[in-house]
């Protein structure tokens, strides 16, 4: 029997919305024992809005300073704890990792997240990010910048970051490079402090 990823996304998804949560990613590695079933979750929109309200209202304490709030997820322990628990049970029951042994593991997605979809390049808008390129852009697949985007285009201001290797060849006497959604073969944000 093989792994079915969307299923397990599907169940995913299912068990994270009922605790107001979402699935950013999943991953599935390794061999025998020592396979691993990840997911990456953060709040929904409405656990992210009061996060962002209670920052402003100065109500939290032990941000981490110089990231914007916005790019939290706003999971806690107690979030993975209870997710990986009900989520853990499904797959049991709905048998939907074949083998006996498999670990699960279930986490933020982290200050340097991969950007999926329109939707998180919009909301991560004026963030640091790297981009790899399917085609090359100007001779290169690898860029590093602050990111806009608007109608499909990822924009990186380069200016923003000393660029490195071929990136600063391929960069020179550029200020921008824009990059089509479909041409980014994956992308994540750069943490700053």
């Amino acid at each position: 029997m093989a792994l079915q990823i969307d299923q397990i996304r599907a169940a995913a998804e299912r068990v994270a919305a009922s605790h107001h949560l979402e699935v950013v990613d999943i991953t599935f590695q390794g061999a025998g024992k020592h396979r691993a079933l990840a997911v990456y979750l953060e709040k929904d929109a409405e656990g992210r809005a009061k996060l962002v309200a209670a920052a402003k209202a100065g109500e939290l304490e032990d941000l981490p300073s110089g990231v914007p709030v916005e790019a939290l997820s706003g999971i806690t322990h107690e979030d993975c704890e209870v997710f990986a628990r009900d989520f853990g049970t499904l797959l049991d029951v709905e048998d939907l990792v074949p083998g006996a042994e498999y670990t699960l593991e279930v986490s933020s997605p982290g200050l340097e997240r991969k950007l999926r979809g329109a939707a998180d390049y919009e909301r991560f808008a004026g963030g640091l990010v790297k981009v790899q390129t399917f085609e090359p852009v100007n001779s290169n697949r690898h860029w590093t910048g602050r990111m806009s985007f608007a109608d499909g285009v990822v924009k990186l201001d380069l200016s923003a970051v000393k660029q490195k290797g071929k990136a600063k060849k391929a960069s020179a006497g550029l200020d921008t490079v824009e990059i089509a959604l479909s041409n980014v073969e994956k992308a994540q944000l750069v943490a700053e402090f």
